[in-house]
């Protein structure tokens, strides 16, 4: 008797209509003689309306009160879910992220899952119950609700399927699996039948929303297979797994991330330490740096470029505005125009010309490039915003035909 461990997003569960087609997903595996534990996101956009309504009373409320509010929105689902199983005649049990044993931190809405304790889980196992999870969420040493942050449900799946030891983990979206780049927005996006997990690791920190990276980064460390597929489309996903014989595609995904900002320190001082000084500033304040680049002048000194979310911008800005005198710098520039286009593949490591090509591509199409960011399985650079779709496109058709 295999152990399946199904994940089904917000939009899967939205409806009557979503909750019907997936409790006859549900209650087949079941019916095929497995064990079936599921994990739930709230219905449609669900978590976006709390946020509003949290809004309307509390522009700054607490970060624990926010938790217990969006924490409902998966209990409605999990909830419903079981009604609907119970409807179809099977035994089902529904479970809040707590009485399914998650322990938290006590980082209220970004919360990391510390220990599970499956005695719960595994009493309904024994008794041949489904049980329905409310994905994201647990409680922390001071029993308070905890939510995991946005698509923590999937890091609820994996988490489950590496505690209970689980045959195979199914994550259930509105996609047929994993795409060589958005299929919504380039019509000849390709499906893939496999994807390693260091390179779905970089695809989902590059902007792919299929899976969450925290559940990847759990998946590859206890070496689960994640299955991706659709609950509309009966057919085949992708598996997220350790490959080792990769098929022959050199690269694997084209992403972009439309959302960001170039800050550039001009004319620092060449003094040791003064890099620890910039970016201890805008750690304390929390700021998310992604691309850091340094280049030297003819005079001695070197300027600094980094890009940063677009939301962190203006607080990054200000940040290094009020010490710019500290730093021994001279000017500072911002650009929010840009976007970050990507390649990754494996690939990559053995076959060179890959940059030359993706550079090539740009350059036909007459796309000029602000900055580069390489490592071993993936190719960065800064474009300006309005080419972005059109650089997808070009980049995307120059690597997979």
């Amino acid at each position: 008797m295999a152990l399946i461990v199904q994940k089904f997003g917000g939009t899967s569960v939205a409806d009557k209509e979503c909750l019907l087609r997936v409790a006859k997903i549900i209650t087949d595996t079941y019916k095929n003689g497995n064990n079936v534990v599921v994990v739930v996101s709230a219905q449609g956009d669900t978590t976006n309306k709390l946020i509003e309504k949290s809004k309307e009373i509390n522009k700054n409320p607490s970060k624990r009160e926010l938790d217990v509010l969006l924490s409902a929105g998966e209990q409605i689902s999990s909830s419903l879910l079981s009604m609907m199983i119970e409807s179809l005649g099977f035994p089902v049990i529904s479970l809040t992220g707590w009485q399914a044993g998650f322990r938290t931190d006590s980082n209220y809405t970004t919360a990391r899952i510390k220990k599970i304790h499956p005695e719960r889980l595994k009493k309904e196992l024994d008794a041949r119950k489904i049980i329905i999870v409310a994905g994201f969420q647990g409680l922390n040493r001071y029993d308070d609700i905890t939510t995991f942050g946005r698509g923590g449900s999937d890091t609820t799946a994996v988490a489950l399927a590496v505690e209970l030891k689980a045959d195979l983990c199914q994550i259930y979206t509105d996609v047929t699996g994993v795409f060589t780049t958005d299929p919504k927005k380039i019509g000849t996006a390709v499906k893939l039948d496999e994807i390693s997990y260091e390179e779905m690791l970089e695809l989902a920190s590059l902007g792919a929303k299929v899976l969450h990276s925290r559940s990847v980064e759990l998946a590859q460390k206890y070496n689960i297979n994640v299955e991706v597929l659709s609950s509309k489309v009966c057919e085949k996903g992708t598996v997220v797994k350790e490959v080792k014989n990769m098929e022959k595609m050199i690269v694997k995904g084209v992403s972009i991330i439309d959302y960001i900002a170039k800050i550039s320190i001009i004319g620092i001082k060449d003094t040791p330490g003064i890099e620890f000084k910039i970016f201890s500033f805008l750690s304390q304040k929390k700021i998310n740096v992604d691309i850091i680049l340094q280049t030297k002048e003819l005079d001695g000194t070197k300027n600094i470029h980094m890009t940063v979310p677009l939301e962190e911008s203006e607080d990054a800005y200000k940040i290094i505005k009020e010490n710019l005198s500290l730093f021994d710098a001279r000017d500072l520039t911002m650009n929010n125009q840009v976007s970050k286009l990507s390649i990754v593949g494996s690939g990559m490591q053995s076959n060179p010309g890959v940059a030359s090509k993706m550079f090539e591509s740009l350059f036909e199409h007459g796309i000029g490039i602000e900055m580069i960011s390489t490592s071993e399985i993936k190719i960065s650079v800064l474009i300006n915003r309005k080419d972005g779709l059109k650089s997808l496109k070009v980049v995307h058709d120059a690597f997979i035909q």
